[in-house]
Protein backbone atom coordinates (compact mmCIF):
# COMPACT_ATOMS: atom_id res chain seq x y z
CA UNK A 1 0.00 0.00 0.00
CA UNK A 2 1.47 3.32 -1.10
CA UNK A 3 1.11 5.99 1.58
CA UNK A 4 -1.16 8.73 0.25
CA UNK A 5 -0.10 11.46 2.67
CA UNK A 6 3.26 12.50 4.08
CA UNK A 7 4.40 9.77 6.53
CA UNK A 8 5.30 12.44 9.08
CA UNK A 9 1.75 13.82 8.95
CA UNK A 10 0.35 10.31 9.21
CA UNK A 11 2.48 9.68 12.30
CA UNK A 12 1.41 13.03 13.75
CA UNK A 13 -2.25 12.14 13.23
CA UNK A 14 -1.76 8.81 14.93
CA UNK A 15 0.09 10.36 17.85
CA UNK A 16 -2.75 12.83 18.43
CA UNK A 17 -5.52 10.25 18.19
CA UNK A 18 -6.76 7.65 20.67
CA UNK A 19 -3.93 5.24 21.42
CA UNK A 20 -4.53 1.49 21.04
CA UNK A 21 -4.73 -0.86 23.98
CA UNK A 22 -1.64 -2.97 24.82
CA UNK A 23 -3.33 -6.03 23.31
CA UNK A 24 -3.93 -4.22 20.02
CA UNK A 25 -0.33 -3.05 19.92
CA UNK A 26 0.77 -6.64 20.47
CA UNK A 27 -1.60 -7.87 17.75
CA UNK A 28 -0.27 -5.36 15.22
CA UNK A 29 3.33 -6.33 16.00
CA UNK A 30 2.48 -10.04 15.75
CA UNK A 31 0.80 -9.49 12.38
CA UNK A 32 3.82 -7.69 10.96
CA UNK A 33 6.18 -10.37 12.23
CA UNK A 34 4.20 -13.45 11.19
CA UNK A 35 1.70 -12.73 8.40
CA UNK A 36 1.82 -12.21 4.67
CA UNK A 37 0.60 -8.76 3.59
CA UNK A 38 0.74 -7.34 7.14
CA UNK A 39 -0.14 -3.89 5.78
CA UNK A 40 -3.71 -5.20 5.66
CA UNK A 41 -3.94 -4.71 9.43
CA UNK A 42 -6.28 -1.86 10.30
CA UNK A 43 -3.77 -0.02 12.48
CA UNK A 44 -4.09 2.52 15.25
CA UNK A 45 -5.44 5.53 13.33
CA UNK A 46 -8.23 3.71 11.52
CA UNK A 47 -8.87 1.65 14.64
CA UNK A 48 -9.43 4.89 16.55
CA UNK A 49 -11.81 6.05 13.82
CA UNK A 50 -13.82 2.82 14.05
CA UNK A 51 -14.00 3.15 17.83
CA UNK A 52 -15.35 6.65 17.48
CA UNK A 53 -17.92 5.63 14.87
CA UNK A 54 -19.23 2.81 17.07
CA UNK A 55 -19.69 5.27 19.92
CA UNK A 56 -21.22 8.03 17.78
CA UNK A 57 -23.74 5.69 16.16
CA UNK A 58 -24.61 3.91 19.38
CA UNK A 59 -24.17 0.64 17.50
CA UNK A 60 -25.16 -2.60 19.20
CA UNK A 61 -24.99 -4.94 16.22
CA UNK A 62 -21.97 -4.83 13.91
CA UNK A 63 -21.23 -6.75 10.72
CA UNK A 64 -17.65 -7.10 9.53
CA UNK A 65 -16.72 -8.39 6.08
CA UNK A 66 -13.06 -9.33 6.27
CA UNK A 67 -11.60 -10.17 9.69
CA UNK A 68 -7.89 -10.60 8.85
CA UNK A 69 -6.12 -10.94 12.23
CA UNK A 70 -8.83 -9.22 14.25
CA UNK A 71 -7.51 -5.70 14.88
CA UNK A 72 -10.63 -3.89 13.68
CA UNK A 73 -12.95 -6.31 15.49
CA UNK A 74 -11.20 -5.80 18.83
CA UNK A 75 -11.06 -2.03 18.27
CA UNK A 76 -14.84 -1.95 17.89
CA UNK A 77 -15.57 -4.54 20.58
CA UNK A 78 -13.69 -2.50 23.18
CA UNK A 79 -16.35 0.24 23.00
CA UNK A 80 -19.36 -1.88 22.11
CA UNK A 81 -21.94 -1.71 24.94
CA UNK A 82 -22.69 -4.75 27.04
CA UNK A 83 -24.90 -7.08 25.02
CA UNK A 84 -23.53 -5.80 21.71
CA UNK A 85 -22.33 -8.24 19.07
CA UNK A 86 -19.94 -8.34 16.12
CA UNK A 87 -20.45 -10.87 13.34
CA UNK A 88 -17.23 -11.15 11.33
CA UNK A 89 -16.87 -12.95 7.99
CA UNK A 90 -13.53 -14.58 7.17
CA UNK A 91 -12.39 -17.14 4.60
CA UNK A 92 -8.80 -17.77 5.73
CA UNK A 93 -8.54 -20.27 8.58
CA UNK A 94 -5.05 -19.13 9.55
CA UNK A 95 -6.19 -15.53 9.95
CA UNK A 96 -9.20 -16.65 11.95
CA UNK A 97 -7.05 -18.73 14.30
CA UNK A 98 -4.77 -15.77 15.00
CA UNK A 99 -7.74 -13.49 15.58
CA UNK A 100 -9.49 -15.95 17.89
CA UNK A 101 -6.32 -16.38 19.96
CA UNK A 102 -6.33 -12.64 20.63
CA UNK A 103 -10.10 -12.55 21.20
CA UNK A 104 -9.62 -15.21 23.87
CA UNK A 105 -7.23 -12.89 25.69
CA UNK A 106 -9.46 -9.84 25.46
CA UNK A 107 -12.21 -9.10 28.00
CA UNK A 108 -14.27 -7.99 24.99
CA UNK A 109 -13.58 -10.98 22.74
CA UNK A 110 -16.81 -12.74 23.69
CA UNK A 111 -18.73 -10.11 21.73
CA UNK A 112 -17.16 -11.29 18.46
CA UNK A 113 -18.42 -14.26 16.45
CA UNK A 114 -16.44 -15.49 13.42
CA UNK A 115 -18.35 -16.86 10.45
CA UNK A 116 -16.07 -18.93 8.23
CA UNK A 117 -16.50 -19.29 4.48
CA UNK A 118 -16.88 -17.10 1.40
CA UNK A 119 -18.43 -13.84 2.58
CA UNK A 120 -20.89 -13.75 -0.32
CA UNK A 121 -22.37 -17.02 0.95
CA UNK A 122 -22.32 -15.93 4.59
CA UNK A 123 -24.00 -12.60 3.86
CA UNK A 124 -26.71 -14.28 1.83
CA UNK A 125 -27.65 -16.30 4.90
CA UNK A 126 -27.71 -13.45 7.43
CA UNK A 127 -30.68 -11.45 8.64
CA UNK A 128 -30.40 -7.96 10.05
CA UNK A 129 -30.78 -5.37 11.03
CA UNK A 130 -27.22 -4.29 11.79
CA UNK A 131 -26.36 -0.82 13.06
CA UNK A 132 -22.90 -0.64 11.52
CA UNK A 133 -20.94 -2.63 8.94
CA UNK A 134 -17.23 -2.58 8.14
CA UNK A 135 -16.18 -3.74 4.67
CA UNK A 136 -12.53 -4.72 4.27
CA UNK A 137 -12.43 -7.88 2.16
CA UNK A 138 -11.42 -8.77 -1.41
CA UNK A 139 -11.89 -5.66 -3.49
CA UNK A 140 -13.09 -7.40 -6.64
CA UNK A 141 -16.37 -8.24 -4.88
CA UNK A 142 -16.98 -4.86 -3.24
CA UNK A 143 -20.00 -4.08 -5.42
CA UNK A 144 -21.56 -7.45 -4.64
CA UNK A 145 -20.85 -7.03 -0.93
CA UNK A 146 -22.49 -3.62 -1.06
CA UNK A 147 -25.65 -5.07 -2.62
CA UNK A 148 -25.85 -7.70 0.13
CA UNK A 149 -24.84 -5.56 3.12
CA UNK A 150 -27.00 -2.49 2.50
CA UNK A 151 -30.33 -4.35 2.94
CA UNK A 152 -28.98 -5.76 6.23
CA UNK A 153 -28.40 -2.26 7.66
CA UNK A 154 -31.12 -0.49 9.59
CA UNK A 155 -32.30 2.87 8.22
CA UNK A 156 -29.70 5.37 9.36
CA UNK A 157 -27.14 2.58 9.70
CA UNK A 158 -23.53 3.13 8.68
CA UNK A 159 -21.37 1.18 6.24
CA UNK A 160 -17.63 1.85 6.50
CA UNK A 161 -15.66 0.74 3.42
CA UNK A 162 -11.86 0.51 3.53
CA UNK A 163 -9.19 0.87 0.80
CA UNK A 164 -11.43 2.89 -1.51
CA UNK A 165 -8.52 4.96 -2.86
CA UNK A 166 -6.33 1.89 -3.43
CA UNK A 167 -2.99 3.66 -3.23
CA UNK A 168 -4.28 6.29 -5.65
CA UNK A 169 -4.84 3.73 -8.41
CA UNK A 170 -8.51 4.73 -8.69
CA UNK A 171 -7.27 7.80 -10.60
CA UNK A 172 -5.67 5.68 -13.31
CA UNK A 173 -7.12 2.17 -13.09
CA UNK A 174 -5.31 -0.59 -14.93
CA UNK A 175 -6.03 -4.03 -13.49
CA UNK A 176 -9.19 -5.79 -12.32
CA UNK A 177 -8.90 -4.67 -8.71
CA UNK A 178 -8.38 -1.02 -9.70
CA UNK A 179 -11.46 -1.08 -11.89
CA UNK A 180 -13.50 -2.88 -9.22
CA UNK A 181 -12.86 -0.09 -6.73
CA UNK A 182 -13.63 2.60 -9.31
CA UNK A 183 -16.92 0.82 -9.99
CA UNK A 184 -17.67 0.58 -6.29
CA UNK A 185 -17.01 4.27 -5.65
CA UNK A 186 -19.13 5.24 -8.65
CA UNK A 187 -21.92 2.92 -7.55
CA UNK A 188 -22.03 4.31 -4.02
CA UNK A 189 -21.68 7.90 -5.17
CA UNK A 190 -24.69 7.62 -7.49
CA UNK A 191 -26.93 5.59 -5.14
CA UNK A 192 -29.88 7.75 -3.96
CA UNK A 193 -30.43 5.34 -1.06
CA UNK A 194 -27.29 6.53 0.76
CA UNK A 195 -25.24 9.54 1.74
CA UNK A 196 -21.47 9.15 1.44
CA UNK A 197 -18.26 10.95 2.34
CA UNK A 198 -14.90 9.55 1.18
CA UNK A 199 -12.09 10.27 3.63
CA UNK A 200 -8.36 10.28 2.86
CA UNK A 201 -7.56 8.22 5.96
CA UNK A 202 -4.81 5.65 5.30
CA UNK A 203 -5.82 4.04 1.98
CA UNK A 204 -9.21 5.78 1.78
CA UNK A 205 -12.28 5.18 3.93
CA UNK A 206 -15.86 5.77 2.79
CA UNK A 207 -18.57 6.48 5.35
CA UNK A 208 -21.87 5.43 3.79
CA UNK A 209 -25.08 6.22 5.65
CA UNK A 210 -28.24 4.38 4.66
CA UNK A 211 -31.10 6.85 4.28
Amino acid sequence: MIQLIDPALDAYSGKHSRQPSPLLRELEAYTYENCDLPQMVTGSLEGALLRMLVQLTGAMTILEVGLFTGYSAISMAEVLPQGGTITSCEIDEGNAEIAQSFFDRSPYGGKISIRMGPALDTLSGLSGPFDLAFLDADKENYCQYYDLVLPLLRPGGLLVADNVLWSGKVLDPKDETDHALVAFNDKVGSDPAVEVVLLTVRDGVSLIRKL
